[in-house]
């Protein structure tokens, strides 16, 4: 009989390339696991693909024995490729992320102009809609719609934690752009609402960490670090003076180096282009679509 647990052993799997924060979230008394936004090795100036973090993940739930229940993504990245395909094919566990992603499907086909792409989320096995539920081991995990940042962001809350990614980082960085197409910095104010409301137990896992001033790698933080600390929070306290920081700041920001790469990859459940007949695969980069940002 499975052990009830309210506080799952998390271990962080940092990238040091793109900032990533990969998260394998597990109930140890049942041996079950989930994996959450990994990613998956490229560089831009090469155009070589590997699978160094995948593997590293691969190599802890082998060594501590664990069945993985999911593989989850938290919305359609814009600095990294998901590794959620290889996984799968190395585990046999299903990729599911929000039923939301159609949206940015839909806005980002359109950019690469593939009229015949699947805009419906069939690339994963499992949609999740706000206030659906899933096990993982003794523990229950559930979903929250959390827009801003994209269109389709969600948090994973699984017992006393929540996986919230790119809409709060920690308490020295913030809080996430929401000038990506479909963001919105209204609808971060609103995610960010919803979350600081969870029980002030609530362990707090963002999925970035630039490290500023230098200092280590950190990724938990409390509710109530978050209210009381946040450079953005703690300084911007209504939703008007907010949305004009937020707006403000994100009109100074260059685009992340790799979302023309990344979101065409993202938006296809993580799966590279096909090989075309010269066995080579290509990614397809649009030209004078994104703002450069007036403090490039």
């Amino acid at each position: 009989m499975t052990t009830l647990s309210l506080s799952p052993e998390v271990t962080v799997f940092h990238d040091k390339r793109t900032g990533s924060l990969q998260y394998v979230v597990a109930d140890p008394a049942a041996k079950t696991c989930v994996i959450i936004d990994p990613v998956y090795d490229y560089d831009e100036k090469s155009g070589q693909t590997w699978t160094e973090n995948a593997d590293r993940i691969l190599g802890f739930v082998a060594e501590r024995g664990y069945s993985v229940a999911w593989i989850l993504d938290t919305h359609p990245h814009a600095d990294h490729f998901s590794a959620a395909p290889y996984l799968k094919e190395k585990l046999g566990a299903p990729m599911a992320t929000g039923a939301y992603v159609t949206g940015v499907q839909k806005l980002w086909a359109d950019f690469y102009n593939w009229p015949d792409f699947p805009q419906d989320g069939s690339q994963w096995d499992h949609l999740f809609h706000a206030g659906d539920t899933f096990s993982v081991g003794g523990l229950t995990g559930y979903v929250m719609h959390s827009p801003g940042h994209t269109l389709a962001s969600i948090t994973y809350v699984i017992g006393d934690a929540a996986f919230i990614h790119d809409t709060i980082f920690q308490p020295d960085s913030g809080t996430a752009r929401a000038d990506f197409p479909g963001g919105s910095a209204a609808a971060l104010w609103e995610s960010m609402q919803a979350i600081l409301a969870l029980p002030p137990e609530t362990r707090l896992f963002t999925g970035h960490d630039y490290m500023p001033a230098g200092r280590d790698v950190t990724w938990q933080s409390s509710i109530a670090e978050q209210l009381a600390t946040n450079v953005h929070l703690s300084r911007y306290k209504t939703r008007e003076d907010f949305i004009a920081a937020r707006e403000a700041r994100d009109a100074t920001l260059p685009m992340p180096k790799l979302i023309l790469h990344a979101l065409q990859v993202n938006i296809n459940g993580g799966r590279l282009p096909a090989p075309e007949a010269n066995g080579r695969r290509y990614l397809r980069i649009p030209v004078d679509l994104l703002s450069r940002g007036s403090g490039e």
